[in-house]
């Protein structure tokens, strides 16, 4: 309970009120996103997947870029700085696009700002840390952010009640993002490299192999995930009303608030592989669910925030664990090739979920996503087990 409560460095706390209000503007719009390309733009289930998954590799290419940067000498706030600037000024655009391929653009516009701002973000929480407090660190950082995506949904679902547009919602999403970058600017310490001198050559074959079978792992597992947007879409086919997208999404990101920071504490005093292990397998069991149960009413609610807080669970014990192993030398680049691993197969695998959906039904889709991330998480497991540090392994 006393570690519950106890303090957090400045850093980590700042960066943790940056990313509620980053994400109260991001998710005002995310989980409206794919009825704007379905209903209003006329795009098909497949096309979600596209825009999705391009948005997501690229953001997952640019981490790798911007965390080598930081090992490089290249301030972290100034980068971190950037990314927030570019994603709050193409989302709100995002509102008066006319065509899917315009959502597109834009959509590709704000992941280059995710890109450049995750790794340095990241390798700043884990610097400012102990490896004994590190969990509960990036705990609590992913549970502000599970707060801000409560936070926006709720405000487009007063929007919408209050007879606001589709499109004008995004537009609204200016105004939390603008808070975002007054807070970072004025509450993040200034610039300081996190590490001098020169980083060494990046070589993939000079990495620990055992890091190398963590960061492969953690790719096979990406093309499994099913984006939440997916899930959107699996509600609204079972009868969600549309005003009500906006609260059940809400209520994902509510059971993920609660479930991150206690996550990240365990992760510290249980270790990182047991979490990994059963967020993994629930996340299977969910999967399942969403394939096989036949919901409706309040089972759709279920279903959501059942497989939305499997996410939560693993979040913390990830990100723990790639600071437990990496220098600080290279941490950055550590951090870049995590999220380049686990995000560049977001494309295929959210294209393929897509196209199965729309032509074999979403039943088979989900299946098939269960299946893989079964098999995926197994060998998760297995290389998280050989890495150095590894606590709990």
């Amino acid at each position: 309970m006393r570690q519950l409560f106890s303090r957090l460095p400045r850093t980590v706390v700042v960066l943790g009120g940056v990313s509620l209000l980053n994400d109260a503007a991001s998710e005002m719009i995310t989980p409206l996103l794919p009825v704007l390309l379905t209903a209003t733009l006329g795009a098909g289930p497949a096309v979600v997947g596209l825009v999705e998954g391009v948005a997501e590799a690229t953001a997952s290419i640019l981490k790798l870029v911007a965390g080598r940067l930081v090992d490089r000498g290249v301030g972290a706030k100034r980068l971190v700085f950037t990314g927030y600037t570019l994603a709050n000024i193409a989302r709100p655009v995002i509102g008066v696009a006319s065509a899917w391929p315009l959502v597109l653009v834009l959509r590709f516009a704000d992941r280059v700002g995710k890109g450049l701002r995750t790794a340095p973000r990241d390798a700043l929480i884990a610097g400012a840390t102990l490896e004994s407090e590190r969990g509960r660190a990036f705990g609590f950082h992913r549970s502000m952010d599970h707060a801000g995506a409560v936070i926006g949904p709720l405000v487009a679902f007063g929007l919408l009640s209050l007879g606001v547009s589709l499109p004008k919602v995004f537009v609204w999403s200016l105004v939390p993002g603008v808070l975002v970058l007054v807070l970072l600017g004025l509450g993040v310490p200034r610039d300081a490299p996190l590490v001098h001198g020169r980083a060494a050559p990046l070589s993939w074959h000079t990495l620990d192999r055992r890091l190398r079978a963590l960061l492969i792992a953690a790719g096979v597992l990406a093309l499994a995930t099913v984006p939440e947007v997916f899930v959107v879409l699996w509600a609204r086919a079972a009868g969600l009303p549309l005003p009500w997208v906006p609260l059940v999404w809400a209520a994902a990101s509510l059971a993920k608030m609660l479930l991150a920071y206690p996550a990240g504490i365990a992760s510290d005093a249980l270790g990182r592989v047991p979490l990994l292990l059963l967020g993994w397998t629930l996340r299977v069991l969910a999967l399942a669910a969403l394939a096989f149960v036949h919901a409706a009413g309040l089972l759709v609610w279920a279903l959501f925030l059942a497989y939305s807080a499997t996410l939560a669970l693993t979040e913390p014990a990830e990100r723990s664990l790639i600071g437990d192993m990496a220098p600080a030398a290279v941490r950055g680049t550590a951090f870049g090739l995590y999220h380049l691993a686990s995000g560049l197969l977001v494309l295929p695998g959210a294209v393929v979920f897509g196209l199965v959906w729309q032509r074999a039904g979403a039943a088979s889709a989900f299946a098939l996503a269960a299946l893989v991330t079964a098999l995926a998480a197994i060998g998760m497991a297995l290389a998280a087990r050989l890495a150095p540090g590894a606590r709990g392994a």
